[in-house]
């Protein structure tokens, strides 16, 4: 646990399930406030909520669709309005929708763009304008992919976001290092979450997925969430512009995930 997060206030998008499902319910067991985004699943949000309160902390659910300016902002003055400031940003909302690239229709690029790419952008630029305006040395955190760096075939509207995510992060890391406003990156592997169940996978798929992980074993979200509370702490101050990979060493063997 990391003392100075005590009382710290995080939006975490994406949050009613998988991995900002845990990393919300880490910052929870932080004794933060945290903002629970969700669109499509409030019954998850609800538990989210409810998970993080019984760590600790303080929670609220708020449904924005995170592609749209309304929608950001709706996230950012929930954060002010219920716990009175914005100290962390978590990028996680993401989705794909895997498709041979000569059959991936412009709505669908686009969609994947809106949500992985554009949501983070407008969502950081909103929290960097809170966080310059009130003198907060704050921090942004985006769930980036190991397929920032590896293609993934039939994924190009995917990987391009992820491979914008990080620079991106590097950009306003950048920009904003002299006021103390740190932003950094990780980079899950594969991790188990309600989009990606292990348990439904063909033995054979299992198989191939252990091949691509030197660890033989598929991630966790607390473990993405265990590192989200490192780099939102002051353990990591001096730390900005950087991507963690948390991959079980997959980005080791980069041929076997094509």
């Amino acid at each position: 646990m990391y003392s100075d997060l005590a009382g710290k206030t995080a939006v975490v998008t994406g949050s009613s399930k998988g991995i900002g499902k845990g990393i919300a319910e880490r910052f929870g067991k932080e004794q933060m406030n945290v903002v629970v985004d969700y669109l499509t699943d409030p019954e998850g949000a609800h538990d989210t909520v409810e998970t993080v309160k019984a760590n600790g902390g303080q929670a609220v659910a708020v449904e924005a669709d995170v592609s749209k300016e309304e929608g950001i902002r709706k996230l950012m003055e929930a954060a002010v309005e219920h716990f009175g400031s914005l100290d962390v940003l978590v990028n996680n909302a993401g989705f794909s929708k895997g498709a041979p690239s000569e059959e991936l229709s412009l709505e669908e690029w686009q969609r994947v763009l809106d949500v992985n790419l554009t949501g983070a952008f407008i969502a950081s630029r909103e929290a960097l304008k809170h966080m310059k305006e009130n003198g907060i040395k704050g921090t942004i955190i985006n769930i980036s992919s190991v397929h920032q760096v590896i293609p993934k075939v039939e994924n190009a509207h995917y990987g391009v976001t992820k491979a914008g995510l990080r620079m991106l992060t590097e950009t306003l890391a950048l920009e904003h290092a002299e006021r103390g406003i740190r932003v950094n990156a990780i980079a899950p592997g594969t991790i188990e979450t309600p989009a990606n169940p292990a348990e439904e996978q063909p033995e054979e798929e299992k198989k191939k997925t252990m091949e691509k992980i030197p660890m033989k074993q598929i991630g966790r979200p607390e473990q993405i969430a265990a590192a989200a509370a490192w780099l939102a702490s002051s353990e990591a101050d001096y730390v900005t512009g950087t991507t963690l990979f948390v991959d079980g060493g997959m980005t080791l063997y980069p041929s076997q995930l094509k």
